[in-house]
């Protein structure tokens, strides 16, 4: 049954894209869906980028652990400011700028903004450095859930995974990973919260399963009592740097931001902004609330040994076959859809910022899809052999990964990109500062990460640092160095100028 299920899912999803490959024949169509896609499209592709088996298998079973019911308040962040307060800052201005600036990917975003084909090309190789690391998490959460459910390899899940992937984004480019992304969002609502439903009540419902968690002492964390069950939980300071992380840094990656490139139009915004908040507050929200009664099943879960990838796994595993069977359809989608995402941007930035001009000069519309096409292939192999060797290395932890990725990523590009949005003054030298920083400091956690202060050794709170430090480094760096070139600002901020015909449900007239 659990087989047939998967058959049925896959037949869909490579339908979807099929279907979708009349909306892929130029760049904008491939990359971008002709900019013409509604609120519920966007607003589910936006969502289900953003949450994947990382967080549903990595940060909710370790955070869960370690913060108990106050793990919860990273999928409120993820809500509140990963997802209401990014439509609100970004969105539109977003949209309206890139437009304007003719500009497909952040990079070329950052090339025509600045003048600059070098920050063109560092940005379009800063993203397909990064992004790899995240990719290769993604497969490594999967493969906990297929081999709990099915017994299969983890070599099996992963080449699976990617085969699958790859088929229905070369067919049909944005619009079907779109479609696919509504399609798989669905399974993700309803999927958390049937499975939070019987999660807990294998403990007694929800009362019971609280009082339990607050039963349990874990001396080397908290000789608080109760403390696991507490509206803060036992370190609030480091919780706090997780909401940064997973909250602030879809404002700086390439593949969440682009989804405001392709939006139709003022309404779609409005509309999308809504969706995408309930969105994430009810699959973030109820990831990190079921990872926070992980410690319930500590006489199954030996996270010493298994680590606290196995911790969410092990939870589900007493549930029933048909709801297993739910459950790695919905990690199967959330992942497909965010390594969907991953390898559009990265695949077209490198064409299109990369190759293009600087390597192939004459590159036309088709000759460019054809190339996307082809390091979508390269992509997803590269982040497949990375995943298998990732497996027997050292760094065995999701979060690690994502949390380094993101870092280096949001970090980068956060500021720059959301300052670039609203000021003039914002310079080309503060942007390479902001880039060689946040790339700096997250290689250097990987290589001498004991020899950082402890509080920012973990790659999650040094990722939240490289962050908060653009938002510094951008403006400070900006009054110290050559003002940027007022024509070319002036003319990338005309387009906010243009005047437009409205109802007066939107503006009064005289």
């Amino acid at each position: 049954m659990k087989l047939l299920v998967l058959l049925v899912y896959f037949a869909v999803l490579i339908g979807i894209g099929l279907y979708c490959r009349k909306h892929a024949t130029d760049v904008n169509g491939f990359v971008l869906g002709g900019r013409s896609v509604g609120p519920w499209l966007t607003a589910f592709a936006y969502g289900t980028s953003y949450f994947s088996a990382v967080v549903f298998v990595g940060y909710a079973g370790q955070f869960g652990w370690k913060y108990g019911i106050a793990a919860t308040w990273a999928g409120i962040g993820n809500a509140i400011i990963g997802s209401l307060l990014a439509w609100v800052v970004l969105g539109r201005r977003t949209r309206i700028m890139s437009q304007h600036l003719d500009s497909a990917t952040m990079p070329q975003f950052f090339g025509q903004r600045f003048g600059s084909p070098a920050l063109k090309i560092g940005a379009s190789v800063i993203i397909f450095i990064f992004l790899i690391p995240y990719t290769a998490s993604l497969y490594n959460g999967l493969s906990r859930l297929f081999g709990m459910a099915f017994n299969i390899d983890y070599s099996v899940c992963i080449v699976l995974m990617a085969a699958l992937t790859a088929v229905y984004v070369i067919a049909g480019g944005y619009m079907a990973t779109a479609i696919n992304d509504f399609i798989q969002g669905i399974i993700m609502l309803f999927g958390i919260v049937t499975i939070i439903a019987a999660v807990i009540s294998s403990k007694g419902g929800f009362m019971t399963a609280l009082d339990g968690l607050a039963q349990i002492t874990d001396e080397s964390v908290s000789t608080t009592p109760g403390i696991f069950a507490s509206f803060f939980g036992p370190d609030p300071l480091n919780l706090l740097f997780v909401v940064i992380l997973t909250s602030l840094g879809t404002w700086g990656l390439p593949q969440m931001v682009q989804k405001f490139y392709a939006i139709k139009n003022e309404e779609s915004i409005k509309k999308g902004t809504i969706i995408s908040t309930i969105f994430a507050l009810v699959v973030a929200g109820g990831c990190y609330f079921l990872g926070g009664f992980g410690r319930l099943f500590s006489d199954i879960v030996n996270v010493a040994a298994d680590g606290y990838d196995s911790i969410i796994p092990a939870m589900l595993s007493g549930l029933s076959p048909m709801l297993i069977a739910l459950v790695v359809i919905l990690v199967l989608s959330a992942s497909m859809s965010t390594l969907s995402s991953l390898v559009i941007a990265s695949s077209s930035t490198l064409t299109i910022d990369f190759l293009k001009d600087n390597f192939i000069k004459d590159m036309d519309d088709k000759k460019q899809v054809l190339y996307i096409r082809a390091l979508i292939v390269v992509f997803i192999a590269i982040s497949a052999i990375l995943a298998l060797i990732q497996y027997k290395s050292a760094v065995t932890f999701i979060a690690q990964l994502m949390g380094i990725s993101w870092g280096a990523l949001a970090g980068a590009f956060l500021a720059p990109f959301m300052y670039s949005l609203y000021s003039k003054r914002v310079t080309k030298a503060s942007c390479w500062v902001c880039f060689l920083f946040s790339c700096i400091l997250m290689t250097a956690n990987i290589f001498v990460r004991s020899s950082f202060p402890a509080i920012i050794q973990s790659p999650i709170n040094c990722g939240a640092v490289a962050m908060l430090a653009g938002l510094v480094i951008v403006p400070v760096v900006s009054l110290f160095t050559p003002k940027p070139d007022k024509t070319l600002v002036d003319n990338a901020f005309a387009c906010y100028d243009k005047e437009t015909t409205v109802s007066q449900r939107t503006a009064l007239g005289k």
